[in-house]
C-alpha cells in the first residue's frame, strides 16, 4: 500500500511538472481607457482601441489569460508599483524619467507630436517669443505637458485630465493651441465632428527629450521574466501578421515604422 502510495505521489509531482508554469497565470494589464483610437470604452462599456488589441494578442501568443483594466492617466504609474496590475499599455513614451521609475518592453509603435489649432489660426512661429500670453493645453502628466511647460514658459497653460477635455476645449474656443500624441490627433481632426475646427500645424515634434525612445509597455522594473516575454510575443505578431491585422484596423500607416 505504502508502495502504491509513493508511487501515485510521484506520478502527480510528475505531471505537475510538465504542466505549463504560465497554465494558470493571469495577468492585468492596465490601461487608461480615455485615449481614442488607442485606448477608449466602447458603447458597450468595453475597453477597447490599439492598444487593447495589442495587449491581448500578446498575451495569446504567451499562452496567459490576460484582464485589462482602467486606470487614470496620473496614477497610472504608482498603480503599476502598487501591483494593481502588471503592466502598463497605454501609449505610454519610453523616456529616460520613466525609467527611473518602471522598466519597458521594446516599442511596440513608434511616436511623435504635434501641435493642433483653429484653422486659419495663423499660427507659423513656434517659439516662445511667438506664443507668449497665448493659451496653449495639454493632458496632465504627459509629455506633451513637459513640453509646453519647458518651450513654451510664457503662455498661459492649461492642464487637462484627459485628451478628450483638451480637445473639447479646443473646439470651443477656449484654447489657442494645444499639443497632443500624432496620431490621435490626426484621428481627431479628420474622424470627429468636433474636431473639424482645427489642423494639425507644423512640423512634427521628435525631440527624444520628450518623445523618448518609442511607445512601450511598462513594467515593474524587476519583472526581467515577463519583460523578455513580451518582447519575444512582440516579435512573433509582428512576424506572423497579427500585428498588421490590428495595425489596419486602426491606421493607414504602418505605426511601427511609422511609414
Amino acid at each position: 500500500m505504502k508502495k502504491h502510495l509513493i508511487a501515485l505521489a510521484l506520478a502527480c509531482a510528475a505531471t505537475l511538472s510538465m504542466t505549463p508554469a504560465n497554465a494558470a497565470e493571469k495577468l492585468r494589464i492596465g490601461t487608461e481607457g480615455a485615449y481614442p483610437p488607442f485606448n477608449f470604452v466602447d458603447t458597450a462599456g468595453k475597453l477597447g482601441g490599439f492598444d487593447v488589441d495589442i495587449g491581448l494578442a500578446l498575451c495569446a501568443k504567451m499562452q496567459v489569460e490576460c484582464e485589462v483594466v482602467a486606470q487614470d492617466w496620473d496614477g497610472i504609474i504608482p498603480g503599476l508599483v502598487a501591483k494593481k496590475y502588471d503592466m502598463i499599455i497605454a501609449s505610454m513614451f519610453i523616456t529616460d524619467e520613466r525609467r527611473k521609475q518602471v522598466a519597458f518592453s521594446d516599442p511596440y509603435y513608434l511616436a511623435a507630436m504635434t501641435h493642433v489649432a483653429a484653422k486659419g489660426a495663423g499660427v507659423t512661429a513656434f517659439t516662445n517669443e511667438a506664443l507668449k500670453g497665448k493659451v496653449i493645453g495639454a493632458q496632465s502628466g504627459t509629455t506633451q505637458a513637459e513640453y509646453i511647460a519647458a518651450v513654451y514658459p510664457d503662455a498661459e497653460i492649461k492642464l487637462y485630465p484627459t485628451q478628450d477635455e483638451a480637445n473639447l476645449d479646443m473646439a470651443n474656443g477656449r484654447l489657442d493651441m494645444e499639443v497632443g500624441d500624432m496620431l490621435p490627433m490626426l484621428d481627431w481632426v479628420t474622424k470627429n465632428n468636433d474636431g473639424k475646427c482645427c489642423e494639425l500645424i507644423g512640423d512634427p515634434i521628435t525631440d527624444r527629450k520628450f518623445v523618448g525612445d518609442g511607445v512601450g509597455i511598462a513594467l515593474r522594473q524587476d519583472d526581467n521574466d515577463l519583460r523578455e516575454k513580451l518582447n519575444k510575443a512582440l516579435a512573433d505578431i509582428r512576424a506572423d501578421g497579427t500585428y498588421k491585422a490590428i495595425n489596419d484596423k486602426y491606421f493607414t500607416i504602418d505605426v511601427y515604422t511609422m511609414k
